[in-house]
């Protein structure tokens, strides 16, 4: 007698394979790949590309017509579904940082076979910025997908004599990530040339990059991108993404340039991909250990960071420096324990590379804004919630002072932009359910307020009587409601807050009225995918590759363009 789940089998066998490719839009890709393990007669059925085209569109991160064309490059659709699961949907959003204050966004997003990290400068924008597409940005990085699904991690930065690509590895990304992390990575060679043990097998005494005094990590990561960095060339440059103006061939071409440069380094122009890759060098890694025998130790002291040098209580130090301090029962001084870590961690491999990791860890945040560890190369992913019927108004919004939101250029010069991401919270003083605007850009030569503060808090559930302060060219309001506005307060770090009104012209379309002075912000619904790869915006070049990852001195000015030629750095 058959049992039961041969007969299950069995009816799966009986099934078209049309069919099937539309049950399996309920299954997941484990649920795939667990059906393949069953039997080698499931396996013909369910690993089909028909199966696995379907998955990909079921992680919903693409269009199908993209994920057709993003076929054209890898081996098959199963090695495209993992790429899109493992590192696309985890890192495609918006990514913040504290400083420069006037705002450090970086949107992650499809590419071409890849995923691309795009700074949105801060700057001024014309009353049509978001029809024409016209918006600033700057590369940050890029992961691309191998023609196996596997990836490869460059870091954007530039030199003296102009861009850089710094070529890395992935090292991890958990699919649930709100923390990105820029390392040097140890790594041990085997035997052969270019067979290298990854850092995952690290032992647990040894030091991980991140428990480093800040100067060690900085001076190290200068180290490696000094060393790996690539010169850009065409047609790379700028070109991150597909707009509207580049055709397939192109960025077929570009991929190819990077798969070649990742795999070969500086020699890249002289090899073909088929080529055997068993190099007797890796382009990616430096000896460290070799450059510090010439460099000396004192390479890696700044007395200026001594604050940021890690906590380490008597018990743990023992196991780092030894029994001659716990001997003589002296804790070890705070130089002590930071040359010992430096030690432990460059001990750990025979060359190092740069790493991105990605990691989910608890975070807390106020009024959308989370609270960051100013001394890590890191960034740290906002939350978008998804516009529901209960929550119509989050997302990302951004706009400008002034009213109405559109006239003809001729009327109406560029204003400083502004993003706001709009989040619903349960407000424990009011008893109410809240809407906060947090201001996490703003396009204005010297920042006004905190990056991260509400630029106003309303309550959504408390209709607002206020009449709308200037000619609204008889539009009628779908809703209005009471709250605060942003307003002088003690000092910049402590801003105060005026009485004001949210105004629901559309669910797209929405202006913040302050009752005393009649000041209006106007704010639109933003979907920045479709605005850059309309590609009528500009490239602005990056800064220097630790500083284009996440950019440690606070400051209250635009750090990404300069000053003096860029038309929209001015005051208003």
């Amino acid at each position: 007698m058959m049992n039961t789940e041969s007969f299950g089998a069995c009816l799966l066998l009986t099934l078209p394979e049309d069919l099937f490719t539309v049950i399996s839009r309920f299954l997941s890709p484990t649920d795939i790949c667990n059906l393949i393990l069953c039997g080698k007669s499931l396996f013909a059925l369910v690993d089909s590309e028909k199966t696995w085209l379907v998955q990909c569109e079921e992680v919903k991160v693409l269009p199908l017509f993209e994920i057709v064309q993003w076929r054209s490059g890898i081996s098959s659709y199963k090695a495209l579904c993992r790429f899109l699961v493992e590192v696309v949907k985890p890192l495609v959003g918006i990514w913040v940082q504290q400083n420069p204050e006037l705002g450090n966004v970086v949107y992650v997003m499809p590419g071409f076979l890849s995923v691309v990290g795009c700074r949105i400068i801060p700057q001024k924008v014309g009353p049509l910025w978001i029809q024409e597409g016209r918006v600033k940005w700057s590369p940050v990085f890029e992961i691309i997908c191998g023609p196996d699904g596997s990836t490869g991690f460059f870091l954007h930065g530039r030199d003296k004599e102009g861009s850089c690509l710094y070529p890395g590895f992935v090292m991890g990304i958990d699919k649930s990530c709100n923390l990105l992390l820029l390392e040097v990575e140890p790594r041990q060679e085997k035997s052969s040339c270019n067979e290298i043990e990854r850092g995952a097998s690290r032992k647990e005494e040894e030091i991980p990059f991140w428990k480093l005094a800040f100067s060690d990590r900085k001076n190290l990561l200068n180290i490696v991108t000094s060393h790996v960095g690539l010169h850009v060339v065409e047609p790379l440059n700028g070109r991150l993404f597909p707009t509207s103006k580049d055709d397939e061939e192109m960025l077929v071409e570009r991929r190819t340039m990077l798969l070649k440069m990742h795999k070969f380094g500086g020699n890249w122009k002289q090899m073909n991909l088929e080529e055997d890759d068993q190099l007797c060098y890796n382009p990616m890694q430096v000896d460290i250990n070799e450059m510090l025998e010439n460099l000396g130790d004192d390479f890696f002291f700044d007395m200026e960071e001594e604050e940021d040098l890690i906590e380490v209580t008597p018990t743990e130090s023992t196991n780092v420096l030894g029994k001659s301090s716990s001997s003589k029962n002296i804790a070890p001084s705070k130089s002590e324990i930071r040359h010992s870590n430096r030690q432990s961690f460059l001990s750990s491999g025979d060359t190092f590379g740069l790493s991105l990791k990605a990691y989910y860890t608890d975070i807390s945040s106020y009024e959308g804004w989370p609270y960051m560890h100013h001394h890590h190369f890191s960034l740290y992913k906002l939350p978008v919630k998804i516009a529901v019927d209960h929550e119509v108004y989050a997302g990302l919004w951004g706009g400008t002072f002034g009213w109405p939101a559109e006239k003809s250029p001729k009327e109406k010069p560029e204003k400083s932009l502004y993003l706001l991401m709009l989040t619903y919270e349960e407000s424990k003083e009011y008893n109410e359910r809240v809407l906060i605007g947090t201001k996490i850009l703003e396009g204005k030569r010297y920042v006004g307020r905190p990056n991260g503060t509400a630029m106003f808090i309303v309550n959504i559930d408390t209709p607002s009587l206020e009449p709308f302060p200037v000619d609204a060219d008889e539009i009628d309001f779908e809703n209005s409601y009471s709250g605060n506005g942003i307003a002088e307060g003690y000092g910049f770090r402590y801003p105060g807050s005026k009485p004001g009104s949210l105004f629901v012209i559309t669910n797209d379309l929405l202006a913040f009225v302050w009752q005393e002075t009649k000041d209006v912000i106007t704010l639109q619904r933003l979907n920045l995918a479709e605005i850059l790869k309309k590609g009528l915006g500009s490239c602005v070049p990056p800064l220097p590759p630790t500083k284009n990852f996440t950019y440690m001195r606070r400051s209250y000015i635009n750090e990404f363009t300069k000053s003096s030629t860029d038309p929209s750095y001015s005051d208003e």
